[in-house]
């Protein structure tokens, strides 16, 4: 089963950028969609963004505009680019690879905003 890895997350001030960044072990390229999900305390898993194999691109209305999503079939990364940061952005931010049957997330990286 591939692997995954996330990192680029820390503490970063409002209004700052993060790039995150998602190493797999094996190829993508067998993933329909890949995409981030974010949990902050005490609150479910939500979708911040996700990109399907051909790159076709979907955000949550909270990253429009701020996050932007890439996927490198190629080198097997995904990386969100995250801008305009604001403290309701942190949290630990998942990776995450499925297809039609099978879904599986990395463990993880935390994006804490604040001054």
């Amino acid at each position: 089963q591939v692997q995954l890895v996330e990192s680029g997350g820390g503490l970063v001030q409002p209004g700052g950028s993060l790039r995150l960044s998602c190493a797999a072990s094996g190829s993508i390229l067998g993933f329909n969609v890949m995409g981030w999900y974010r949990q902050a305390p005490g609150m479910q898993p939500e979708l911040v963004a996700e990109v399907t194999r051909d790159g076709t691109t979907n955000y949550a209305d909270s990253a429009k505009g701020r996050f932007a999503i890439s996927r490198d079939n190629a080198k097997n990364t995904v990386s969100l680019a995250m801008n305009s940061l604001k403290p309701e952005d942190t949290a630990v931010y998942y990776c995450n690879a499925r297809t039609a049957w099978i879904s599986t997330s990395g463990q993880g990286t935390q994006v804490t905003v604040s001054s």
